[in-house]
């Protein structure tokens, strides 16, 4: 094929070779070969002096322009003055800087980091002995089965022929292009190894992505914002096992809506400062739990269809928008998680899937690379280069963005080759087994990258089967994650708080099961959004009785997981004992707040968390067996529970009434002689209960009761929890 055909059907492979300047010091001469487009004149002008050089012959009629110049004339840049029918333009010459784009691969299989600092749209300097360094933008794509990529945008025109990448040895295609900016809007135009046009792509290290229609990349400026954090990530390095952790969880689409009169469907990151920071910090929560912001097409997947996971979501705010987001619940002490999805993603045309006509980033076989709960692709585990992409995107979140956590979502579905697969649809392991030990493999050395660089954060994984040491350090054959969501009990919790209270004596080893196996990980509580959608009901609404035993039950429920060992998560909605499930498309029922009952429960948990932080008995040794003891764990007949909760210089007792029936003379086996005070109860009228009256505070009687020496009188309340603490 000649090279104008080549060049004008945006098929050349390996552009420097033909364009840019050529030196042959044979004959003492360099030759400029361009190609633009739409010129009728091309001439060169010198960037340092400013002069023009001469210009360039047109060759064969078409739009390849070439021309000889001495050796002595050589510029230290040079740029084309370009004639066409809409006037004259000028362009500096993208293929001159040949060593300077392959300064992309240089360094791109060294460390994971690389990834994020070497590929995607990098803004860079160009210091090539002129006054002033050019500005510009290094593309670099891995699309290694291309027959030719471009890159196209508004700064060509969206035409695939202007600039032909150049591919290198790797399997990486490179280009330096001078004068566009951050704000540009770019893809990548990708031909298969067959020369077919593919669908354009957007980067998959894209830093920041428009919407639909465009769904177009943006050239992002990562150095532009200025972090006012550094109090925060200075502070000293705390055990965050021996920590109080609460965690707000939210979809940031449908927290709060904005004014039907503003014409705007979702709250920015700046509006969501003025509104969920003051909110989060009274409930005293310690961290929000952010459901995905990685860029992603469709609505309705909540995030966790991701396309750009190197890009914030644009629908609220531009990346810097996300970043003072951060910064300011950081200066509010507010930790920040969010959702991380490495399990799957969807095929969309513009995004990872047959990037390059070829499986890159998922596997080849469908009985591996295809999920078929939600009809998307997974990630090829075993590819070097896609493992490498992962655990860099892990990683730029934190560094980035100075993101404190990252909570892996559907961890089952990448540690089991036969997930949600009947036999014969799945490929056993070498051992003929269903372990993924790529999978395996991947989330190791990704949780060993984010301790070993960021060993303030925090990884967690919702992961729901009993695959062993999720939470355990790679060291030990574990996992690595730092946590653990505690499925389990979450959904014995449930069931047994769904029964009527008559019926739950016949459940009662569905609430105290979890206890059994509570501390072989370092587990976080979770009430999530999975339990409140798609027909399950809002927490308050999967209880049985009439209103105020609904209401109670929420209460003595919250009150029971506050008390059971483990870090707390609660979807956005339950503090308020949201009475509809929630919907992504509509804001949390704040207008519920007028009535009492829905005060009281936000009342509630804003107190529970305040107390679960002052308390270190409830915290300090929540994921040690020291930490608690049972007092009663066998009075099934009376669905009451009694526990202990212990650090090494306090003691709390918590007591659970799983029904409606009171009892003006409950005994309570106590451990110590001295004085006892309650210092939460959720059926206080504050909280909308029935404010049944309590001891608020009682003295140690030498009466053996519960197996232990001295107990304590406790009127109980119906459908409550009651926090007593020994004051000594």
């Amino acid at each position: 094929m000649q090279l104008e055909q080549a060049l004008s059907q945006a098929r050349c492979t390996f552009p420097f070779t033909h364009l840019g300047a050529h030196f042959q010091e044979s004959s003492s001469q360099f030759i400029i070969t361009t190609w633009i487009p739409g010129a009728d004149k091309v001439t060169v002008i010198d960037l340092g002096s400013g002069k023009k050089m001469g210009s360039l012959k047109n060759v064969s009629d078409s739009y390849l322009f070439r021309g000889s110049f001495k050796l002595d004339q050589a510029p230290a840049a040079y740029a084309f003055s370009v004639i066409n029918e809409g006037g004259e333009y000028q362009i500096i010459d993208p293929y001159q800087f040949q060593d300077e784009a392959y300064h992309a691969v240089h360094y791109v299989d060294h460390s994971p980091e690389n990834i994020y600092q070497q590929l995607g749209a990098q803004l860079i300097s160009l210091d090539v002995g002129l006054s002033q360094p050019i500005q510009a933008t290094r593309f670099a794509v891995f699309a290694p089965n291309a027959s030719a990529v471009s890159v196209v945008g508004d700064f060509n025109y969206w035409n695939g022929s202007c600039l032909p990448m150049q591919k290198t040895d790797f399997g990486y295609w490179v280009l330096v292009v001078p004068n566009v900016a951050a704000g540009a809007k770019y893809k990548y135009q990708i031909k298969d190894a067959g020369g077919a046009d593919l669908p354009h792509k957007a980067d998959p290290v894209g830093f920041s992505a428009e919407q639909y229609p465009s769904l177009s990349s943006v050239v992002y400026d990562h150095y532009s914002y200025q972090w006012q954090d550094n109090a925060w990530l200075k502070k000293a390095k705390k055990d965050k096992y021996k920590q109080a952790m609460s965690f707000y969880e939210l979809h940031l689409g449908s927290w709060k809506r904005p004014d039907k009169e503003s014409g705007k469907e979702f709250l920015t990151y700046r509006e969501l400062v003025d509104e969920l920071i003051p909110y989060v910090k009274d409930m005293a929560y310690t961290h929000i739990e952010i459901m995905p912001v990685s860029e992603f097409p469709f609505d309705g997947s909540w995030g966790y269809q991701p396309v750009g996971l190197f890009a914030p979501t644009s629908r609220f705010g531009s990346p810097d928008d996300f970043k003072y987001f951060v910064d300011q619940c950081h200066q509010n002490g507010i930790g920040v998680v969010i959702d991380w999805v490495p399990a799957h993603f969807p095929e969309d045309g513009h995004g990872l899937a047959r990037f390059d006509g070829t499986h890159v980033y998922e596997y080849e076989d469908p009985r591996k690379g295809w999920h078929p709960d939600w009809n998307s692709c997974i990630y090829d585990f075993g590819k070097d280069t896609v493992r490498q992409f992962l655990v860099a995107n892990a990683l730029y979140w934190l560094d980035k963005f100075h993101i404190d956590g990252l909570r892996v979502d559907a961890v089952a579905s990448m540690l089991y080759l036969d997930y949600s697969r009947e036999d014969g649809d799945w490929i056993p392991n070498v051992d003929g087994g269903n372990h993924n030990y790529e999978a395996i493999s991947f989330l190791q050395w990704m949780n060993k990258e984010v301790y070993d660089k960021y060993p303030n954060a925090i990884t967690i994984a919702e992961e729901s089967t009993s695959f062993p040491k999720v939470s355990r350090p790679v060291f030990e054959g574990g996992l690595g994650f730092g946590f653990k969501w505690n499925m389990g009990w979450m959904n014995d919790s449930l069931h047994y708080i769904a029964k009527d209270p008559c019926y739950r004596r016949y459940h009662h080893n569905e609430i105290t099961f979890s206890l059994v196996y509570s501390f072989d990980e370092n587990f976080v509580l979770p009430i999530s959004h999975d339990e409140v959608v798609h027909g399950k009901g809002s927490l308050l609404r999967k209880m049985p009785g009439d209103e105020w035993q609904q209401a109670a039950n929420v209460r003595a429920y919250a009150g029971f997981m506050y008390g059971h060992p483990g870090k707390k998560l609660n979807f956005m909605g339950n503090e308020i004992g949201q009475s509809h499930e929630w919907n992504h498309d509509s804001s949390i029922d704040w207008h519920l707040l007028e009535f009492d009952k829905h005060k009281g429960i936000q009342n509630l948990y804003r107190d529970l968390n305040k107390m679960y932080a002052k308390y270190p008995a409830l915290y300090e040794m929540e994921h040690e067996h020291q930490g608690f003891e049972w007092i009663d764990h066998g009075n099934a007949d009376q669905s009451i529970l009694s526990m202990l909760r212990k650090s090494k210089q306090q003691k709390v007792y918590v007591v659970t009434n799983f029904t409606p029936i009171t009892y003006d003379d409950f005994r309570l086996g106590v451990q110590d002689e001295g004085q006892y005070q309650i210092i939460l109860n959720t059926d206080d009228k504050k909280y909308w209960g029935s404010g049944y009256k309590t001891n608020k505070k009682s003295e140690a009687e030498a009466l053996p009761w519960n197996n232990q020496d001295y107990s304590i009188p406790l009127p109980l309340p119906p459908l409550a929890s009651l926090f007593i603490i020994f004051k000594g």
